[in-house]
């Protein structure tokens, strides 16, 4: 006869279950806990990658910084040398006139000595005018040749109303210069109760120029877009802050998208097609303005403004 096989009890049966369901749970939460680490660790090292990419992309942006330093170099010293030649020889020019009338002026007076005295007054007029726009030439360079040795240049006590007319001006009529200008109303608010305050007015002359050239392009765009119906205006106010000075360049023109606000002052980052931009003036405002102590700001509703306010201390160490 065949051994009878041994039967559980029912409460037998019940604390094996117990028991399996207890070891499976374990199991389970251990099971859960091994997962969590693995997700842990997937996210460490997701985050290691991008900012490895980060990295990588930040260092990629420095040497194309360097090269474009070494470029401007180049460019500039080779600037130089003609440039020098241009003020060198209107100095001359303008002492040989200086002889010329103090030779006529030992002449009798005829009608022929005024014709002659008045063309030399104009090339006098002229040589004098050459000089000054050879001279701000050749700050320029020095200023391009400071920056690619990483220097900053001259901090002095500046009229930051007179620099911001001059060059909105020379912005404007570059503009109007050259390929594609528009039409666009300047409105110059500024407080002309406001104190020289401390700047390096090569450097900062910049800001206004890439501000006013920026705003230039993004007008042109919805005149593009809207025709004549659309009304260009750029507007730059100054205000006195007590220990600070604000300046605020406003346009009317498209605006900027919120998801691409925070990357204007990214080095290469532009909106602008093909070649018609470098992507490093926006980002060389910001340096330029850091340099200075001061911040920027950017304020942009879409269709409707586009608005960097700038903010400096009245005095910089």
């Amino acid at each position: 006869m065949k051994p009878e096989k041994e039967t559980m009890s029912t409460s037998e049966l019940i604390s094996k279950i117990t028991e399996l369901e207890e070891q499976i749970g374990r199991l389970k939460k251990q099971a859960e806990s091994d997962l969590s680490k693995l997700e842990e660790e997937q996210n460490r090292a997701d985050e290691a990658v991008n900012d490895l990419k980060v990295i990588q992309q930040q260092l990629l942006q420095q040497e194309k910084l360097a090269s474009l330093g070494q470029l401007t170099a180049g460019i500039a010293h080779e600037i130089k040398n003609p440039l020098n030649f241009v003020n060198n020889f209107s100095e001359l020019s303008m002492d040989f006139i200086q002889e010329i009338e103090e030779e006529l002026d030992k002449l009798s007076d005829s009608p022929e000595k005024e014709n002659i005295l008045e063309l030399l007054s104009d090339v006098k007029s002229n040589l004098l005018k050459i000089k000054h726009h050879g001279s701000r030439a050749d700050g320029i360079v020095k200023s391009m040749l400071m920056h690619s040795r990483g220097g900053t240049g001259a901090m002095d006590l500046t009229d930051l109303n007179d620099l911001i007319r001059e060059y909105v001006n020379l912005a404007f009529h570059g503009m109007r210069a050259n390929k594609n200008p528009i039409n666009v109303e300047l409105r110059l608010e500024l407080d002309e109760s406001l104190p020289k305050i401390t700047l390096n007015a090569e450097d900062f002359s910049r800001v206004i120029l890439n501000l006013s050239k920026n705003a230039f392009d993004a007008m042109r765009d919805k005149i593009a877009a809207k025709g004549n119906s659309y009304k260009s205006i750029l507007a730059v106010e100054t205000r006195d802050f007590g220990d600070k000075v604000l300046i605020v360049v406003e346009d009317n023109g498209p605006g900027v998208p919120d998801e691409i606000r925070d990357k204007l002052l990214m080095p290469f980052f532009t909106t602008k097609k093909g070649t018609e931009g470098t992507g490093l003036g926006l980002s060389i405002t910001h340096e330029i303005i850091k340099t200075h102590e001061g911040t920027l700001e950017i304020e942009s509703e879409l269709d409707q403004y586009t608005r960097f306010k700038i903010t400096l201390p009245k005095t910089t160490t």
